[in-house]
């Protein structure tokens, strides 16, 4: 007992020890996902001769209908302690990865297979950072919320960094079923760490009792378009990981196909520019104390929104990937401090009993507005050519800054942090 207070401690630092054993869940998840990053897509083509079109829903389609099916998870997980539903949420992701192993080692694994996981997994997903961003508001101050969610921030991108190629020579030594095993796995740690946080949540006031009806599935969307604070960040942020994500698959297909990078280039490219993401997070605090949070939050969401448009005037060789290293550079960086800092925001503008519906609403839509970006830039890119379709990515980025919240408003009040942390 005394060596997992240590732990908690050291991971912690002087958010105590719970936040300690929920930080080491999240890494360990993160870890895990990093591993099986493209694990899913390679098992389609290598294993089940899946052709692209294939590929293309297992994406696309899986994301989609997994926000769908989450619509409910967030009224539902509302008035019930969070700590049990995250657990739940972690054991759900285990058990449905690990039956594609199984199947596999059965030979009876299908396409289908995969596409039912990729929902329940994105379902999943959505359920779990609802819950997760309103058991942080339980578990800590609102003065260590930036330090918690830069810590968050920090570590998903050093997983980021050293997750794909970890993952990339486990499936070259054991074969492409061998990071999912990984990534269940990592759930399962993960769901163990939060049960180690300890059993201290107070329970959600709950309103009067009646049935669940169709008009409450919408209650996280009425919240946030009716609060003059959180409608433009949503739109902004919601718009930009769009259209960023969209442009990805083009340019994946501009780089590996008429500029001929090769594939080591191709995720160079992406994984050395992650170090941006780790220290644009580091800074997110001290920029924070410095300068505001509002002006933070400006001026970060402007920058990053800068760097895509130079995407469209890739060219070949050394010069072509030193230009793709420097704008996703700049770009991760922007989005390292920028991310923390609208994460603390949003909890902090977002009363506690409204605060599981509206991550839930606003992840809900971000998967599928990047779903249906993703799927229409594949048209464009079709019809005008990769390059052209970048380029009108990067330009229409170029005006989410105006999207963004012009003033910032006091915290909402919140109820009384003893009481809260009972």
């Amino acid at each position: 007992m005394r060596s997992g207070h240590r732990l908690g401690h050291l991971l912690g630092q002087r958010l105590g020890r719970r936040f300690g054993w929920l930080w080491g869940a999240y890494a360990t998840s993160a870890l895990g996902t990093w591993l099986a990053f493209g694990a899913f897509p390679l098992i389609a083509v290598r294993v089940l001769h899946a052709g692209p079109a294939e590929v293309a829903a297992l994406s696309s389609v899986g994301a989609a209908v997994g926000a769908a099916v989450a619509v409910p998870l967030g009224p539902w997980v509302e008035f019930r302690r969070k700590r049990p539903v995250l657990i739940a949420m972690d054991l759900m992701r285990f058990a449905a990865l690990l039956t594609i192993p199984t199947a596999f080692a059965l030979g009876v694994l299908t396409f289908l297979q995969l596409l039912l996981v990729s929902v329940v997994v994105a379902a999943a997903d959505i359920g779990f950072r609802a819950a997760s961003g309103a058991y942080l508001k339980t578990l800590l101050p609102e003065e260590d919320l930036l330090v918690a969610n830069a810590r968050f921030e920090s570590t998903a991108w050093t997983t980021t960094i050293i997750g794909p190629p970890l993952g990339g020579a486990a499936i070259g030594l054991l074969g492409p079923v061998a990071t999912v095993v990984a990534d269940a796995v990592s759930y399962l740690l993960s769901a163990l760490g939060i049960r180690a946080t300890g059993r201290h949540e107070p329970r959600p006031e709950r309103r009067e009792a009646a049935p669940m009806r169709a008009g409450d599935l919408l209650d996280g969307w009425r919240y946030i378009l009716a609060d003059a604070t959180l409608r433009p960040l949503f739109f902004n942020t919601v718009l930009f990981n769009g259209l960023v994500m969209a442009a990805e698959p083009l340019l994946a297909v501009l780089m590996l196909g008429p500029l001929g990078f090769a594939p080591w280039q191709y995720g160079l490219a992406f994984a050395a520019p992650s170090i941006g993401g780790l220290l644009g997070s580091r800074l997110a605090r001290p920029l924070v104390t410095r300068f505001g949070q509002h002006r933070v939050l400006l001026v970060a969401g402007t920058l990053r929104a800068i760097w895509p448009v130079g995407l469209a005037f890739l060219g070949p060789g050394t010069g072509g990937l030193l230009l793709v290293i420097g704008v996703e550079l700049g770009l991760i960086f922007c989005c390292g401090v920028f991310n923390p800092v609208c994460a603390t925001y949003r909890l902090q503008h977002t009363a506690t009993d409204r605060v599981t519906r509206t991550l839930s609403a606003w992840a809900v839509t971000a998967k599928a507005s990047t779903a249906l970006l993703t799927a229409g830039w594949g048209v464009l890119g079709a019809l005008l050519g990769p390059r052209t379709a970048i380029g009108l990515a990067g330009v229409l980025l170029l005006a989410t800054p105006l999207l963004l919240l012009r003033r910032t408003a006091a915290p909402l009040p919140q109820p009384d942090p003893a009481s809260s942390r009972a």
